[in-house]
């Protein structure tokens, strides 16, 4: 069975609590979500984060929920969305200001080393200008930068709509600050792609969202294999049943709606990370090449970024054969 590496999911969602847009539909199911995930092959997930609160709880979940097959991981950053929130510290503001947000994020990774592996979700996002103004976006993401140079730790990046010009020349005037990163949920043009290749350092994260047209997966298709990563970002970005590559996906899980939920199954419209291997299908039938060979690509291209001691050890076949995540600390 191939193995795959989820380089990004929402463990801290509520809906892993079973809670929809503050409605309780079902008991917490995490550990079924868990169990599942390691059904799948699935062996490493990376909780990804938002803000100084869930990159806290991130952490603490990694090193609570992980179990003997799936080892869990976790990011610090500010989303963009959440960067408006980011103001000075005063008796109405106790989560601080930038400086004091970056500190916050500093002491959760300094308490969890080798759980926290990468620096985000940060960047840039004008699709939602609503929640947080491009100024103030690009100020608070700036802000991240040396924290990825004091930990050492690669950034774990987010970029959407009108937003890549600004966030390529963010990056680019801080490339010295990280030795590398990954832009996930990439959903850019094939110049933005080009763009992001032409830095050797970056990686691109691809999951249902990169996949809805035929245009999407075309420029999916001119990654190259040695610097594509996978990911759910469950529960969000799932290949739905209008997808332009819905037709390649072979894997598929029992599903109940929300409201009839049972134990074992999936809820629709709520992605798992066990739905990473429906990704590797239509990325590797969009080249022609078996999911075999995607996984093995993924992973090493995932270990290379976020645990970069590993890089020539024995790697994925390694992992085959224990079938086991490595001891975390």
């Amino acid at each position: 069975m191939s193995l795959f590496i989820d380089i990004a999911a929402n463990l801290t969602d509520a809906m892993f609590q079973g809670h929809y847009n503050g409605t309780a539909r079902h008991p917490p199911d995490l550990a079924s979500v868990l169990g599942r995930a390691s059904d799948a092959g699935v062996v490493r997930t990376i909780v990804t984060a938002g803000d100084v609160a869930t990159s806290s709880e991130a952490a603490a979940l990694a090193a609570s929920a992980a179990t003997t097959t799936h080892a869990l991981y976790s990011t610090v950053g500010v989303h963009p969305t959440r960067a408006g929130e980011v103001r000075p510290l005063g008796a109405d503001n106790p989560a601080g200001g930038p400086a004091d947000a970056i500190a916050g994020l500093a002491a959760v990774a300094a308490s969890a080393p080798g759980r926290v592996v990468a620096v985000g979700e940060c960047g840039l996002d004008y699709d939602r200008l609503q929640f947080c103004d491009a100024p103030t976006q690009r100020a608070v993401f700036d802000r991240h930068f040396p924290l990825a140079a004091s930990t050492g730790l690669p950034m774990f990046l987010h970029c959407r709509g009108a937003a890549f010009p600004d966030f390529l020349d963010a990056v680019a005037r801080h490339r010295g600050s990280f030795r590398a990163g990954v832009v996930h949920s990439f959903t850019g043009t094939p110049a933005e792609r080009d763009a992001v290749l032409a830095m050797p350092e970056l990686y691109l994260g691809v999951n249902g969202c990169s996949l809805k047209t035929a245009d999407n997966i075309e420029t999916v298709k001119g990654i190259p294999l040695d610097r594509l990563l996978l990911e759910t970002d469950a529960p969000y970005c799932g290949i739905r049943g209008t997808h332009a590559g819905v037709g390649a996906v072979v894997s598929t899980w029992p599903a109940k709606d929300k409201k009839k939920w049972e134990a074992g199954a999936t809820v629709k419209g709520r992605v798992e990370p066990c739905h990473i291997r429906a990704v590797a299908e239509v990325v590797a039938a969009s080249r022609g090449v078996d999911v075999e060979t995607v996984a093995r690509a993924a992973w090493a291209n995932s270990v290379a970024v976020f645990w970069p001691d590993e890089v020539g050890g024995g790697g994925y076949d390694a992992a085959v054969a224990a079938a086991l995540p490595p001891t975390v600390p």
